[in-house]
């Protein structure tokens, strides 16, 4: 049921067009009820329930998408938020902790974001469960880092995961193996929601099922499904029972996201009847940031604004270091009891993020999604807090990787802190060729991670391999030609070198 509204407004007499749209509005929302009731009747005995509760969750996304005109923001209503609204993490530091950190402690939850799957890294399941130091996974760096947390304070703070239908299974199998740890671990499920054909905008899926065809027409959507999912899973309402008050949240494969007792004291501390709903840390941009989200003042209240919602003739401005200073790390502190108010006041407010793929079969869908951080907007006394750059160490790429397995970090109980012996505080830029994406061919081509202490930047292209104990200072290219192998040798010394297809080592 595609239509051509431009090829309508010209046959159209004035005033018919707005009309006209809604009854295509109506007539599509009628569509997509009955292929979703059809979806429902293959559904087995209780997951019925489950899905029918995450169908109305996806009815109102679709019912906002098809309401959308236009761009989410009005660019002339854009200013810079108050000062006041972004802290310097430094004034927050400054406050000191209490005698009582335990009292704070017990009041919070870590949430970790866990629905990613390890395929752009070139691995199978979670992304949760790669090697990523001394073969230590994600997961257990986070383990390690709670237990410690628990076991210094004598506390009791929970970790759980929001896990994808891609990884809940992969993830509970590994979960035993922290049985005897000091660490309680919970999860739920975010939602499944039906890819859509993008001509007809009704659901690609003929079942509720996961094999065969259907492998790849449903997705989860995005971690902004967080609110609803938690609230229907019945564990906020089991953390608010327990006494607890707030939630960290941050992304699984951010190893810089470590629970900040100063940010955490910051919260308690506040007056209860104006204290903060939500923080979001933020840190400043470079040059390698310009995509990230960043924090506006829209319409007298905090706002996140994603490069997706910018007009075009604005991408440039938004990108630029000079007025957008800052980016979202999605290190989020959120109220559980604000949370629960939302959810039942249906008044979370997210902006619709359409995302468009093509699956097997060359077919164009799109898929409706949410940004945790975009609900900013939705609640009380809602604050940012300007944190150093080693709270967001996300690994992304093996690019990533190289830096987090190297001797620039050392590991103490799960948490990665900068090298005292590195004289800059800032991570050198490495970028790895496509012959190092996927992590086993990235492991294959290092017989140890070189000495990088004094690297300032670092790329490499081509058939490159590193022997043992190489090191690398300053800026280093390496640049394999077509048909070319470049092998550094064992013990290699590359100071501001650039060593190019034929083996020849220039300076720099």
């Amino acid at each position: 049921m595609s239509f051509n509204v431009e090829d309508l407004r010209r046959r159209l007499p004035n005033g018919k067009m707005a009309e006209f749209q809604e009854v295509m509005r109506q007539q599509l929302e009628t569509s997509m009820d009955r292929e979703l009731e059809k979806l429902l009747t293959t559904a087995k005995g209780a997951e019925a329930e489950v899905f029918k509760k995450e169908f109305q969750g996806f009815k109102e996304l679709f019912h906002r998408f098809l309401q959308v005109k236009g761009p989410s923001v009005d660019w002339a209503k854009i200013n810079r938020p108050p000062e006041d609204s972004i802290q310097p993490y430094e004034k927050i530091k400054g406050k000191g902790l209490p005698d009582n950190v335990a009292d704070s402690l017990n009041k919070l939850a870590v949430v970790k974001l866990n629905g990613g799957l390890g395929t752009s890294m070139g691995c199978k399941g979670p992304k949760s469960l790669i090697s990523v130091r001394n073969e230590n996974t994600f997961l257990d760096l986070t383990v390690q880092q709670i237990e410690h947390l628990n076991k210094t304070y004598n506390t009791d703070v929970p970790l759980v995961l929001m896990n994808s239908f891609n990884t809940d299974e992969d993830t509970k199998k590994i979960l035993q193996k922290y049985t005897h740890h000091r660490v309680k671990i919970h999860t739920f499920n975010q939602s499944r929601y039906p890819r859509i054909n993008k001509e007809s905008l009704l659901p690609v899926a003929t079942d509720l099922g996961l094999t065969g065809e259907n492998g790849d027409v449903w997705y989860p959507p995005g971690h902004g499904d967080i609110y609803a999912s938690f609230y229907n899973s019945g564990l906020l309402d089991q953390l608010i029972a327990e006494g607890k008050e707030y939630i960290f949240v941050s992304n699984i494969d951010n190893l810089g996201a470590t629970v900040d007792l100063h940010i955490l004291h910051h919260l308690m501390s506040q007056p209860n009847g104006k204290r903060c709903e939500f923080v979001m840390e933020v840190t400043d941009k470079t040059r390698a940031d310009v995509k990230g989200g960043t924090l506006i003042q829209y319409d007298g209240k905090l706002r996140l604004l994603e490069i997706a919602q910018v007009p075009k003739a604005h991408v440039d401005e938004f990108k630029s270091v000079t007025k957008f200073k800052i980016f979202n790390t999605n290190n989020l502190w959120v109220s559980l009891s604000a949370i629960k108010r939302l959810q039942e006041q249906n008044a979370m407010d997210m902006e619709i993020i359409v995302n468009p793929k093509t699956i097997d079969g060359g077919l164009n869908v799109i898929q409706l999604e949410t940004a945790v951080g975009a609900a900013i907007k939705s609640f009380d006394n809602a604050l940012g807090i300007n944190v150093p750059r080693s709270r967001f160490l996300p690994v992304k790429t093996t690019s990533d990787l190289l830096l987090v397995m190297s001797n620039l970090y050392s590991l103490e109980a799960g948490s990665l802190t900068m090298s005292q012996k590195r004289e800059f505080p800032t991570t050198p830029h490495v970028k790895l060729g496509s012959s190092f994406t996927k992590v086993q061919e990235y492991l294959m081509r290092f017989e140890s991670i070189p000495d990088m202490l004094e690297l300032d930047h670092l790329t490499v292209s081509g058939d490159v391999t590193f022997g043992k104990h190489v090191s690398l200072k300053g800026t280093v290219i390496i640049i394999a030609n077509h048909g070319d192998r470049i092998d550094i040798p064992a013990g290699a010394m590359l100071e501001n070198k650039i060593v190019s297809g034929n083996l020849r080592i220039l300076d720099h």
